[in-house]
């Protein structure tokens, strides 16, 4: 997509910055809000009796229409979910609109590493919500992704992406039929080799499949499945050969029902929130895991160790103490915890001189008592 800031697009889309090959972001003019636009390439459609290189005009707007019905139907109210604004065709590009507030992509954040395993609970709980009200609903969300999936300013974790995997869905039966190998190979030319987007199912079931490959990632920076191509992956899935989820630590059991091959043995969406909510509530660390403020182990790599403030008996300011090579030290930077009020060198001459004084003072009370 050619153009840059500034650009409107479908009369109401006002570019905010330059867009990448098939995403922008904009704001929407008639309500003020940020937005995020997803485009899916509009190939032509071959249809009986029409000239292979004419392209159907309709065709654009048949998938506009799916992808609307969808958004309507979709929950606006539940807090974890994305909500979708539209869909528009432009030159030979379908746009689909949701809403962007601040934050940044669950890949975006997997970029500087895993995350813990309550920090992974915490934001699987949150998906887990969204996916269960969008069930209720009688939709499945069949787009869950590091790439669709927002984590807010806030911490939490909100789905998107479902207009956009509706397109690429709708674009794909259309190309290929509702099955076969023309719809394998253009879903495969839409998706990649995303292991979420490769179910052995779809529906409900397929997606808690997909929550289950997406929390392995959290935890671990990769799919369970290898990605190095469509057919190396969907083959991987279909014969179960994935890396065990015993790597997902108390996350494991979960895990491992929710990347059963059968789907009747997988949790719901609900059932998946509840126990990871219950997990939450005893889990032995901070569920956004920070770490600072809480005392570590002292590790071979890491001999400094800062520990949680400890306040004097009697209230006053902190007192940071920690370790240095087995040696305490406070926050004066002194060694050997309290400083002792007399200097050792002192205390003979002090000694000498009290029993000297002592001596003197009896010999004054004889004299007395004596006159």
């Amino acid at each position: 997509m050619r153009g840059g800031p500034g650009q409107l697009l479908a009369g109401r889309y006002r570019l905010t910055d330059r867009p990448e090959p098939l995403r922008a972001f904009a704001v929407d003019e008639g309500t003020g809000e940020s937005v995020l636009l997803r485009a899916v390439e509009l190939p032509a459609l071959l249809t009986a009796g029409q000239d292979p290189d004419e392209p159907n005009p309709a065709h654009g707007e048949r998938l506009v229409r799916r992808v609307a019905a969808v958004g309507s139907a979709a929950p606006s109210w539940h807090p974890r979910l994305l909500r979708g604004v539209g869909a528009f065709v432009e030159g030979e590009l379908l746009w689909t609109v949701e809403e962007r507030p601040a934050g940044q992509t669950l890949a975006e954040l997997l970029a500087g590493g895993p995350v813990s395993p309550y920090r992974a609970a915490e934001l699987a709980a949150d998906l887990a919500g969204a996916l269960r009200v969008l069930h209720e609903a009688g939709l499945a969300h069949g787009n869950l992704t590091a790439d669709s999936v927002l984590v807010c300013e806030d911490g939490a974790a909100m789905l998107g992406g479902l207009l956009s995997g509706t397109a690429q869905e709708a674009l794909a039966e259309d190309l290929g039929g509702p099955g076969g190998r023309r719809r394998y190979e253009v879903r495969a030319t839409l998706v990649g080799s995303v292991a979420e987007r490769w179910p052995l199912d779809g529906g409900p079931a397929g997606d808690c499949w997909a929550l289950g490959v997406l929390m392995q990632r959290m935890l671990t920076g990769r799919a369970p499945y290898p990605e190095g191509g469509v057919a190396e992956l969907v083959t991987a899935v279909r014969d179960g050969r994935r890396e065990p989820s015993v790597v997902c630590g108390p996350l494991a059991p979960l895990a491992e029902r929710l990347l059963q091959p059968d789907p009747t043995l997988r949790p719901t969406a609900e059932a998946a929130r509840r126990e990871l909510a219950a997990l939450l509530v005893g889990a032995p660390e901070p569920a956004d895991g920070e770490r600072a403020a809480r005392a570590v182990e002292l590790k071979p790599d890491a001999p400094l160790v800062r520990q949680r403030p400890r306040r004097r008996g009697g209230g006053g300011r902190p007192e940071v103490s920690g370790e240095f090579n087995g040696a305490e030290f406070n926050e004066a930077g002194t060694g050997g915890g309290r400083a002792p009020r007399i200097p050792p060198s002192l205390l003979g001459p002090l000694l000498v001189g009290g029993v000297f004084l002592l001596l003197v003072v009896g010999m004054v009370a004889v004299v007395l008592f004596a006159g």
